[in-house]
């Protein structure tokens, strides 16, 4: 199954359905980092999902500089993201918008940046100067289109209500947390995921309006890997790992994950490629935000996109079901 593509409304360039992301990138191994993006890069990936915040700077300036060297700029779809919240206090202000803009445009070597999120909500802030910053460097050439990560969907439409009122261009993607598995509590501050019941609604926001969607960890941090079973959480030791138990260890998602390794097996897929195939056979506008470490993992996921889930599958990996009243 060769790579897919879509696009994003105000954006010419296509952009690949799977989207690899660059928190794994370091300057400390950049042949490592060069490999893997020329890897995922040979796969058909065309979007790359960065942030001003990874490895304090180091993620973007490596994915740059890959840019740089291999003359990729023009070639593939940049998603950035600006205005994270730090430990003294919230950031999403025109001021720190902007800075974290500049920061990352001098870092990927780049003039624009295709998609600008915003990586943390703080509804304290009125969303007037927000539409109107972004709006600014959308006008100067800086960023393409744009929208918020980890914004809850009123918010949303309160910032394009008012975008719409004064003539503005509006919030044009959004990337919540969305995975097979359920958080059972948010991995760091003031993430919004939009799995599970509990999702329920403003996935039908996003279905109604086939908004372009980008969730991320959605395969749950590795929790369809394998690796985690019930008898063996208590020998995860590194950061990331714990976080993966604390976050999606539960019974509710062991048994989600029972069903996605039974199914699999019918399907003759892996349990990653079942988690791949649940996020794209909704329906919505969806472009899958994945951390691939390898090339071979990445071209795993890719055929997955040749795999569509009945609406009575998409039910039974969520519920035990063979049917579903809401679809």
């Amino acid at each position: 199954m060769p790579m897919t593509y879509g696009s994003v409304p105000g954006v010419a360039k296509p952009l690949s359905r799977l989207v690899q992301g660059t928190a794994m990138l370091s300057s400390a191994d950049l042949a490592g980092g060069f490999s893997l993006l020329d890897a995922v890069y040979d796969e058909g990936c065309r979007a790359f999902d960065t942030a001003h915040g990874y490895g304090q700077g180091d993620c973007e300036r490596v994915l740059g500089r890959w840019l740089a060297e291999r003359g990729r700029a023009a070639e593939v779809f940049l998603i950035g993201k600006g205005a994270h919240h730090n430990q003294d206090r919230q950031r999403v202000t025109p001021f720190d918008i902007t800075a974290d803009l500049h920061d990352s445009l001098a870092r990927l070597r780049v003039e624009r940046i295709d998609l600008y999120l915003l990586h943390r909500d703080d509804p304290s802030v009125p969303v007037g100067p927000i539409v109107e910053v972004l709006n600014a460097h959308h006008r100067a050439g800086k960023i393409g289109a744009f929208g918020g990560s980890n914004w809850r969907v009123p918010r949303i439409q309160e910032a394009n209500a008012y975008a719409k009122e004064i003539g503005l261009v509006p919030f044009s993607a959004s990337s919540p947390h969305f995975s097979l598995a359920i958080q059972t509590q948010p991995p760091w501050p003031n993430c919004v995921s939009i799995s599970g019941p509990r999702g329920q609604a403003e996935r039908d926001w996003y279905r109604a309006t086939q908004m372009p969607l980008f969730p991320w960890s959605s395969l749950a941090g590795g929790f369809f890997s394998g690796r985690l079973r019930r008898d063996n959480l208590t020998t995860f030791t590194s950061e990331s790992d714990r976080l993966c138990v604390d976050t999606y260890a539960s019974e509710e998602n062991f048994q989600r994950l029972d069903r996605a390794t039974h199914l699999a097996a019918q399907l003759g897929l892996t349990v990653p490629q079942v988690a791949t195939a649940y996020l794209m056979s909704q329906p919505l506008n969806l472009f899958a935000l994945v951390g691939c470490q390898t090339g071979a993992e990445f071209a795993e996921n890719v055929t997955a996109l040749g795999t569509t889930l009945s609406p009575a599958q998409l039910a039974w990996l969520e519920s035990g079901d063979e049917v579903s009243g809401r679809r």
